[in-house]
């Protein structure tokens, strides 16, 4: 009696499912997406856009949450929270990946790619592409790389060369490549989240940052530091990485469409990356105009550029152990290129 009674329910809950159109994944798979720059930057812009294709190609099969400005958790969290699956998709900076693959600190030697356009040659060979999945096993997948551009120093006072910030503290990433950049030309770096950065500037708990244009416009550094150096020396991108684990236990169908929609939201970052530091640089420029309180840009001469290169040339020989020569070259081997 009871077996049959069994049945009967077995079938009823068929019958439902084929009669109302549920399945196995009749609830939508939530997809948080967490990072913590402004909705008005290239990252935050492409999450919007990767949200958009992946629920119109997945309809009623994912709802992708999207959360800026550290909203869920900060630059220092991010991580952890990932590998807990608290958050499925995040995209930090490139420096942030140095405790998982040592080869990662590639991206952050100094002047290593001369441009954007060299970084993002670099991310899609066959090096670069390897990276992605350089952290398997580790609870991490990289999907992929989105630009941000070009770093460049700032401070609380008028400078020019390396002696001049001699002293200072700045706010860098959690990166050791950055904090030996920093010893390099005798300042000192403060590994900081970048939601605290803002207030530690305005209150002079640090004294500089360095950052891209289109952060330091949207989170408003230049409206508490007096000059910023348009010194081009690291490239500020990001990889997209999920959790190993909810990844692989997609069904397949739904992992194929998320990555066709984070392919998508690629080519849109990359397409507005240059556009937003353009646009950035420019109400910088207009700002200091307009208030001489705010930063203004500062350019550098071949010569002054020279004694920046010049400085940190000892970085290089202190991490290639550990990056690799081989990598090294073939990532310089883009800013080569004509």
């Amino acid at each position: 009696m009871l077996k049959k009674v069994t049945n009967l329910l077995t079938a009823v809950a068929i019958l439902a499912a084929s009669t109302f159109g549920f399945s196995a994944y009749a609830a939508p798979v939530v997809v948080k997406f967490s990072h913590v720059v402004a909705e008005n930057t290239p990252k935050g812009q492409a999450a919007l856009k990767f949200k958009e294709i992946a629920e119109k190609k997945l309809p009623g099969k994912v709802e992708v949450q999207v959360f800026p400005n550290s909203q869920l958790f900060g630059d220092g969290k991010e991580m952890e929270a990932l590998l807990l699956n608290d958050v499925q998709i995040i995209a930090p900076s490139l420096s942030k990946f140095d405790r998982y693959t040592k080869k990662i600190q590639v991206f952050d030697l100094p002047f290593i790619f001369k441009d954007g356009n060299a970084a993002l040659a670099f991310e899609n060979s066959k090096e670069g592409k390897a990276l992605l999945t350089s952290m398997k096993g580790k609870g991490l997948i990289g999907l992929d790389y989105w630009s941000n551009g070009m770093r460049h120093f700032s401070a609380n006072k008028d400078f020019r060369l390396p002696k001049d910030i001699k002293g200072l503290k700045f706010r860098i990433q959690a990166s050791d490549v950055y904090e030996e950049i920093m010893k390099s030309v005798g300042a000192s770096g403060q590994k900081m989240a970048f939601a605290e950065v803002y207030q530690a500037l305005e209150s002079g708990v640090v004294d500089g940052q360095e950052n891209s244009f289109s952060n330091t416009y949207s989170q408003k550094y230049h409206e508490v530091q007096k000059t910023i150096l348009e010194t081009n020396h690291g490239v500020l991108d990001y990889m997209v990485v999920v959790n190993e684990k909810w990844w692989d236990g997609l069904p397949a169908d739904i992992r194929k469409g998320l990555s066709e929609a984070m392919h998508e939201a690629t080519i849109l970052n990359n397409q507005i990356a240059k556009q937003k530091n353009d646009d950035a640089r420019a109400a910088i420029v207009a700002g200091s105009a307009a208030n001489p309180k705010h930063a203004k840009i500062v350019k550098l001469t071949d010569a002054e550029l020279a004694e920046w290169k010049k400085a940190m040339e000892p970085v290089y020989k202190r991490f290639e152990a550990d990056i690799g020569a081989d990598l090294i070259k073939a990532a310089a081997s883009h800013s080569n290129k004509k």
